[in-house]
């Protein structure tokens, strides 16, 4: 078993400074900020662009600061609805299984070093034993930081399939909807990306106001859980 996590360990650390060479070489945070330029790059790698488009989704979710918004976009802009959210899907799964794993390895010491000491306490309570229904709504609102939702995870324990089960499920909205916003432009279906705009912007508009109130119910709601006596017989 030691010498399984000792092997797990030094893959992730060798996929980890592999991916932050990649960044820093061909500069990739310009290139995730760039929409032009990103097709552009993706493109060049012809006929391995797809699974070019994959690594990118690992990375972003790996390197959480980096905007998964515009790499989901240029899924569905190169690939097509339906292709660019199953590439997308792919990519962010394993993404998001390394994230997790990398914090359950390295522990609370690498998790401080990429999630923002705010965003750690904020979020603390879906550490808690009876935290997955909690965890599985924040994957599914919109505009919440999912990439460090991966890590927190990591440090809770939460099996690994069960966290691929919510996390990959609770995306895959967004991840439709990133993927038929790019479809959309791509081929200038100026009306269906007009209503999906607006049915998005009233998502997000729901979720900005109403975001801080679910989560203090949630929140609330797990608090109590955890203080109630155990079910007899469980």
């Amino acid at each position: 078993m030691k010498r399984h996590y000792i092997l797990s360990a030094l893959t992730l650390v060798a996929f980890f400074a592999i991916g932050a060479y990649l960044f820093l070489h061909y500069d990739l945070y310009t290139i995730f900020s760039d929409r032009e330029e990103a097709v552009k790059w993706i493109t060049s790698f012809d006929p391995y662009d797809e699974i070019i488009f994959i690594a990118l989704q690992i990375l972003q979710v790996v390197f959480a600061p980096i905007p998964g918004e515009v790499s989901g976009f240029i899924g569905g802009y190169l690939y097509g609805p339906w292709l660019g959210t199953v590439y997308s899907t792919v990519g962010l799964t394993v993404g998001s299984w390394l994230a997790f794993l990398l914090a359950r390895i390295f522990g609370l010491p690498l998790v401080e070093r990429v999630v923002k000491p705010e965003t750690l306490r904020k979020y603390d309570y879906v550490l808690e034993h009876k935290g997955v229904f909690v965890a599985f709504f924040l994957f599914l609102i919109p505009g919440f930081p999912k990439d460090y939702l991966c890590y927190i995870l990591g440090l809770s324990h939460m099996r690994v399939a069960t966290f691929l089960v919510i996390s990959t499920v609770g995306r895959l909205f967004g991840t439709i909807m990133l993927s038929a916003f790019g479809s959309f432009a791509r081929n200038n279906q100026f009306w269906p990306l007009a209503g999906l705009l607006a049915f998005t912007g009233l998502c997000l508009l729901v979720a900005y106001f109403y975001r801080e109130k679910w989560l203090e119910k949630i929140r609330e709601r797990a608090t109590k859980y955890e203080g109630d006596p155990p079910t007899p017989g469980a």
